[in-house]
């Protein structure tokens, strides 16, 4: 008798899984069509790491422009700071705030984490942009070249996270937005460190999401977790693509992949590859044989040559 309740009690979880399954899947088709509204990130206090250049400058500028209070970090002291002025020439109400830091070293990220916390408040959204990206053959790289991708693409986003995700925590609200990359999806010749560690950061996230959403299930959680996958952005970072189709393959603007970026930080979507159609395409390749991916990656025979 015992044996059979219990029997019924798991037929009965297998068929509330499946109406699960099939409402969470028409929920996805209907917000492909009807997309969730974004939500306000006026005042909130946004943390964009490597926001002296590119991606990271472009999104510390938007943010400030839809009236979030902006704290800009870059190794880069001069960049910083020209980002800062240019957030304060939009208008006499948007607030930036610029703080030299290396990310890669955990105790360094703590210090400026407090005085941030002390000078401006408790950071409510975290972007981690900043990373490197050498382009060589593996073989061609350095103890010290691997070492230092490791600590600005990967460690860093732990230091940061270990800093700021207490205070969410407490406070059961905060987005943390993690710049991964197309390489942490597919691997991609001569940058193999730097695939390596875009595929970590997605792992870390991942990882991430399930763990702050096993604290407490029965609670409504206000934590978000969002990763971004870029195809080869215009930042300088590529600085020999090799594209054969470049009206359907071009770099990405960096203006382009910051509104796409902040769209999905406002939407709490989890996961955003720019374009959004390489996610999906990837998916669908990593069912077929590896023969019939293999072949489509040297069709489009598109990717980076090693620096001279």
């Amino acid at each position: 008798m015992v044996r059979a309740y219990g029997g019924v009690l798991v037929l009965a979880d297998v068929l509330l899984l499946l109406l699960k399954i099939l409402y969470y899947i028409g929920e996805g088709i209907y917000r492909l069509l009807v997309p969730v509204e974004e939500k306000s990130v006026a005042g909130e206090i946004v943390l964009v790491t490597g926001a002296g250049h590119g991606i990271g400058k472009e999104l510390a500028l938007k943010y400030a422009s839809l009236g979030a209070t902006v704290v800009c970090w870059d190794l880069n002291q001069q960049g910083n700071e020209e980002t800062v002025n240019e957030i304060k020439q939009i208008s006499a109400t948007t607030k930036a705030y610029g703080y030299k830091c290396d990310v890669s070293k955990r105790e360094e990220v703590f210090k400026v984490a407090e005085k941030v916390r002390v000078e401006v408040g408790n950071v409510t959204i975290l972007i981690n942009n900043a990373g490197i990206m050498p382009c060589r053959a593996f073989l061609d790289h350095t103890p010290e070249d691997i070492k230092r991708i490791f600590d600005i693409n990967v460690l860093a986003h732990c230091w940061t996270v270990q800093a700021f995700l207490p205070s969410m925590i407490q406070k059961n609200y905060g987005h943390i937005v993690a710049l991964s990359s197309m390489a942490g999806f597919l691997g991609v010749a001569n940058v193999a460190p730097y695939c390596a560690s875009k595929f970590a950061v997605r792992g870390l996230m991942e990882a991430l999401n399930e763990e702050i959403r096993s604290l407490n299930k029965e609670k409504t959680l206000n934590i978000n977790f969002t990763t971004i996958y870029p195809y080869m952005v215009d930042t300088g970072l590529c600085k020999k693509p090799r594209i054969r189709f470049p009206s359907i393959m071009a770099l990405v603007s960096p203006k382009e992949a910051v509104v796409e970026i902040v769209k999905a930080q406002r939407r709490n979507i989890r996961e955003l590859s720019i374009p959004a159609c390489w996610l999906y395409i990837n998916i669908l390749l990593r069912c077929a044989p590896e023969s019939c991916m293999r072949s489509i990656v040297d069709f489009l025979d598109s990717g980076l040559e090693t620096e001279s």
